[in-house]
């Protein structure tokens, strides 16, 4: 997987929180970063295309990651079926979500934002589509409107599972806001407790309520509850 941007929070991270977010994703085994489709997919978020779908000469065979131009490129060699329905179907949410996707998976996060406002200006009632978009914008380095795209989300359809595990992620890493990430999760978990990632997310809780109490600025010499 290429490396996520890092999204410029509003805030500077102190060494000890990076410490105890690095920590509790380790204990959690997932990756800093990490989040969730919005429609239900449980694939990370933001993830590359897989090495077979890479064209020859790029790399991938090596070990060695594709290049920005080089993913661009992969989408838009993928899309261009979908392109080419649109032609006849250039108002379908559907084909616009599915383009918008190609180029989230090659983490060509601007074209897939714009793809994804096309796709809720015919269809603006698809949670899914704005949970993802939001997913975008925070991959692109816009946290605030992330947040705000997610609280359109859970205003409408406040039981959304991956808005709310993704709105305690941003929460968490965006904003340095444990208690909310915690309250995110909690809603999460009563509101829907057959969520397939429940034990990590219970996981995430139980680490996070340990460290709720570090402020940003604050010094310690361990973080609290290691």
């Amino acid at each position: 997987m290429a490396a996520q941007q890092q999204p410029n929070s509003g805030g500077t991270w102190t060494g000890t929180q990076a410490y105890v977010f690095a920590i509790i994703c380790l204990v959690v085994g997932v990756a800093i970063g990490y989040l969730v489709r919005g429609s239900g997919s449980q694939a990370p978020a933001a993830s590359a295309p897989q090495a077979a779908a890479a064209p020859a000469g790029m790399g991938m065979g090596n070990g060695q990651q594709p290049t920005p131009d080089q993913m661009k490129h992969m989408a838009e060699k993928q899309a261009e079926p979908l392109l080419a329905q649109l032609k006849t179907k250039p108002n379908d949410p559907q084909l616009l979500y599915q383009v918008g996707n190609v180029y989230y998976d090659t983490q060509n996060y601007p074209e897939a934002i714009s793809y994804y406002e096309q796709s809720l200006k015919a269809n603006p009632n698809s949670p899914d589509v704005r949970t993802d978009m939001a997913t975008a914008y925070f991959y692109s380095g816009d946290v605030d409107k992330a947040l705000a795209e997610l609280a359109v989300v859970l205003k409408s359809n406040p039981t959304h599972a991956n808005a709310l595990f993704n709105q305690g992620m941003i929460l968490w890493k965006g904003k340095m806001d444990i208690n909310g990430a915690v309250t995110a999760w909690k809603k999460l978990l009563e509101t829907n407790p057959n969520y397939e990632r429940k034990e990590e997310v219970q996981a995430f809780i139980t680490q996070a309520e340990k460290h709720a109490n570090i402020k940003p600025g604050q010094k310690t010499d361990k973080p609290a509850g290691l």
